[in-house]
């Protein structure tokens, strides 16, 4: 059996996807599924296998935020279920779900219906480029995380190798949250390779799989 699972977690690809491909439309839910699926069988190519290899492609991400909320300085509210990135993310799963050899996973949208301050508005601060009476909505979004992906990632490579469905396993993703997942794959024969998209990895994660292969265009 030379079968090949690839994993990608959604959010890790679509944020580096406006860096790596920054000549396409990153709105365009079409373009990007059709991307996605370009880079899975670009991994068989460089692992030097056929298409018929393919076992089937994971993608992981959550359902778009779909609540009404009171914006934290201006006090004027904003329906998100209305917003493009809803819309684009809804668009987005649609496509997926109608490519061939794909299994969207989805988890849950976490949100405690505050707002937080943005990265970028926190390194403005700091450097007193900005002050506290400046700050506008924009400078805030929504406090969410994701929940229970991690833990479908996990629960589908433990799965794959007890069952031994695939020899090889690609994960796209640029953390470290899958490396006991990875180590239990190792222990059961699979082939694990990592593609953080040409983002820089710890160099202790290097003894947690057993290749680093990035396929996408490499961004400058």
């Amino acid at each position: 059996m030379s079968n090949t699972a690839i994993l990608v977690d959604g959010a890790f690809f679509l944020a580096r996807y406006r860096k790596v491909w920054g000549d396409r439309d990153a709105t365009d839910a079409r373009t990007v599924a059709k991307t996605l699926f370009g880079m899975a069988l670009e991994h068989l190519k460089a692992l030097d296998r056929p298409r018929e290899a393919l076992y089937r492609i994971f993608f992981y991400d959550c359902p778009p935020l779909e609540k009404v909320l009171i914006k934290p300085v201006s006090g004027e509210s904003i329906d998100y279920s209305r917003t493009g990135a809803a819309a684009f993310r809804r668009d987005l799963h649609d496509q997926l779900r109608r490519q061939r050899k794909m299994a969207l996973r989805l988890g849950r949208l976490a949100d405690r219906g505050e707002w937080k301050l943005k990265h970028q508005a926190y390194q403005q601060l700091r450097d007193e480029s900005l002050y506290w009476d400046e700050l506008t909505d924009e400078h805030f979004e929504p406090d969410m995380r994701q929940t229970q992906v991690d833990m479908k990632i996990g629960i589908d490579i433990a799965a794959l190798a007890y069952k031994q469905q695939v020899d090889q396993i690609v994960l796209v993703a640029g953390d470290a949250d899958f490396i006991p997942a990875a180590k239990l794959a190792r222990y059961e024969g699979i082939d694990f390779i990592l593609d953080p998209m040409w983002q820089g990895i710890a160099p202790d994660l290097h003894e947690h799989i057993d290749g680093l292969q990035s396929v996408c265009p490499r961004p400058f």
